[in-house]
């Protein structure tokens, strides 16, 4: 098996993490989990950044969890896991899942912990743990019924279903669709749109939204971060360069 661990890198205020196992269609070890956890980590630390996105090389973008590591740990593994994807979930940065292939099992709740997902007409999913005898875990369950309703979550963790783009698209799986061969640009193009904006008023209003599809709305915290972007001088910026009809210099301040 290819060892190649996901890899981090970091351009100004864009970070990348990319999956490296294109032989075995990225699937996730348990190393692997830990690194992810690790790189997001990592970047959360990183206040300069305001974007970070999955990507996975060759055919496929990740065909899920490990499964022949359970070795009879599963439950072990499946709380590993399934906290690794909250990391992704509450991660500071917005997040994107670039979506060039397969994506399956666990991977797909990685997609789900992401802001957007950019698939092509290509990808596809499916998620298998019925068939594998394998109950799913808490978050998991939650982000497929906020993010896609649930009847899509019941069709597809109990039929165990294979769906096309179309159908991803249509449900809400995917954000959006574009030609293969412009899946990087457009991915570059979002992620240079999202990290131009003010950065106090992005990073709280994407905590909140997750929060509120949760129904776990902290409301004193959304007033204190309301408060700390009206008392902002990145607030002073935009509305300085709106009437100037100039690109705004945020600084997070």
């Amino acid at each position: 098996m290819d060892d190649s661990k996901p890899v981090l890198s970091v351009e100004g205020r864009i970070a990348t993490i990319s999956l490296q196992r294109p032989a075995v269609a990225n699937r996730l070890s348990p190393e692997d989990v830990r690194t992810l956890r690790d790189h997001v980590l990592a970047v959360n630390r990183m206040d300069h950044v305001l974007v970070l996105r999955f990507v996975g090389a060759g055919k496929y973008f990740c065909s899920g969890y490990d499964i022949g590591s359970l070795g009879g740990k599963a439950d072990e593994s499946a709380v590993n896991f399934g906290e690794t994807m909250d990391v992704i979930e509450h991660a500071r940065p917005i997040t994107i899942a670039a979506i060039h292939g397969g994506v399956y099992g666990g991977a797909t709740d990685l997609c789900l912990a992401c802001d957007f997902r950019i698939g092509v007409p290509d990808c596809d999913m499916f998620m298998p743990a019925a068939r594998l005898g394998l109950h799913f875990y808490r978050g998991g369950l939650e982000r497929y019924v906020s993010r896609l309703g649930l009847n899509a979550a019941k069709h597809l963790f109990l039929t165990t279903d294979r769906i096309d783009a179309q159908t991803m698209l249509r449900i809400g799986f995917l954000t959006e669709m574009v030609a293969a061969d412009t899946l990087q640009a457009r991915v570059g193009e979002l992620s240079t749109q999202l990290a131009s904006m003010a950065p106090i008023a992005l990073l709280g209003m994407k905590q909140h939204l997750n929060a509120i599809a949760r129904g776990q709305l902290d409301v004193e915290a959304l007033v204190r971060d309301q408060h700390r972007a009206e008392t902002s001088q990145d607030l002073r910026e935009g509305a300085a360069a709106w009437k100037e009809k100039r690109a705004p210099a945020f600084t997070g301040k």
